[in-house]
């Protein structure tokens, strides 16, 4: 089943639960899916879908990270649970181990020997962790093997 294909089913059952919070962010994601077919008139595949959902994750993150500062708890929850909803939609997250043996395996592909080469292995691993991991951590830790 495409990931499409499972966002419309599960939009469907959040409506008949009645789940107004739930249905809500899922149509939200619907939205960001659909402009996103429309502005580049394509049809978008999985790893397409995977990327809006990361780029909506991303927007959450820092909304929580606003409202907690300005003290507004209820607007930071309202978006920590959209993040529970989207999340359900990345594949399965890359363990520490794998996020290491992935920047080592693209460190060596790429040459990289200074942090002038850091957009390189960047542009190997972005590919495959899209979704699967954070890439502001997984920057910092090119950052330290380069560095270090």
């Amino acid at each position: 089943m495409s990931l499409k294909l499972r966002i419309s089913d599960d939009m469907k059952t959040a409506m008949k639960a009645k789940d107004a919070e739930r249905l809500g962010t899922i149509r939200l994601l619907m939205a960001a899916i659909k402009q996103k077919e429309v502005d580049e008139r394509v049809e978008l595949d999985d790893a397409g879908i995977i990327a809006v959902v990361d780029k909506m994750l991303k927007q959450r993150r820092d909304s929580v990270t606003q409202y907690e500062a300005a003290g507004r708890q209820d607007l930071a929850d309202k978006e920590k649970a959209e993040m529970d909803v989207l999340t359900g939609y990345l594949p399965q997250p890359l363990t520490e181990a794998e996020i290491d043996a992935l920047i080592d395996t693209a460190v060596v592909q790429s040459g990289a020997a200074s942090m002038q080469d850091m957009g390189k292995v960047m542009g190997l691993l972005r590919p495959q962790m899209a979704g699967r991991a954070d890439m502001a951590v997984v920057s910092a830790r090119i950052k330290a093997k380069l560095a270090g």
